[in-house]
């Protein structure tokens, strides 16, 4: 790349320029990431708890809605699932994080009462009520696991992204720009030491130039005169 250059002090001053623009991107981006990843950690850590709570409502839900059917009947447990009238409600925003637009989930109506259940509380037992809760709590922590694992996909994404670039500028773009620098200043530096060199030939020349007449004077004052014939 260097040599594809014109060694020019024009082309030198916006190299120059590059490269102070391209350092302080690099500053910046090296900062971003950084930021990044303590907030991918943050996120990391609470995706981690968030996955543990889920499977442990998980394992309570199964065993709530088993104990349910064995001791009430698929049946039962069927028809009380099936008399549900209101639906949970999901709604999607967005909130950014460095930069980084990620989901923020929040629903309503999972968590319901007895009667808003929509089955007789007489034709059904404690147990489909418990298996009931159960799975409303395991709806919530569904949710709270898509939010917060989308981030920390999205993070995910962000940092990589974001480390390409910060390699690109350090590995290609700089080391490019700075070679393209050091060849311009030698050869700048060579082109000044030769006209240096040829200005003090020419002036070596015109100094030799201007001392030949006197030289000639003076030889030819000091020349002896030539003695006369008798």
């Amino acid at each position: 790349m260097a040599t594809d250059v014109k060694p020019t002090r024009k082309n030198l001053m916006a190299i120059e320029d590059r490269i102070d623009l391209s350092e302080r991107g690099h500053d910046t981006l090296e900062k971003k990431r950084d930021g990044l990843i303590m907030e991918f950690m943050d996120i990391l850590d609470q995706a981690q708890d968030v996955r543990s709570d889920l499977n442990v409502a998980y394992d309570t839900a199964q065993r709530k809605i088993n104990m349910a059917r064995a001791m009430d009947g698929d049946i039962a447990v069927r028809g009380a699932a099936a008399a549900l009238k209101e639906h949970p409600e999901i709604t999607t925003q967005s909130k950014n994080i460095m930069g980084v637009v990620v989901p923020q989930i929040e629903s309503s109506k999972v968590r319901k009462s007895l009667d808003e259940r929509g089955y007789g509380v007489v034709g059904t037992s404690a147990r489909i009520d418990e298996a009931a809760e159960a799975y409303e709590e395991l709806l919530e922590q569904v949710i709270l696991a898509a939010e917060v694992e989308t981030a920390m996909k999205k993070m995910l994404e962000e940092i990589e992204t974001t480390k390409r670039r910060v390699n690109a500028l350090e590995f290609k773009l700089l080391p490019d720009l700075y070679e393209s620098q050091d060849y311009i200043e030698q050869k700048l530096e060579e082109q000044e030491r030769e006209e240096i060199f040829r200005l003090k030939k020419i002036k070596a020349k015109k100094e030799a130039e201007e001392a030949s007449p006197v030289r000639e004077e003076i030889e030819e004052e000091t020349r002896e005169p030539v003695a006369a014939d008798d």
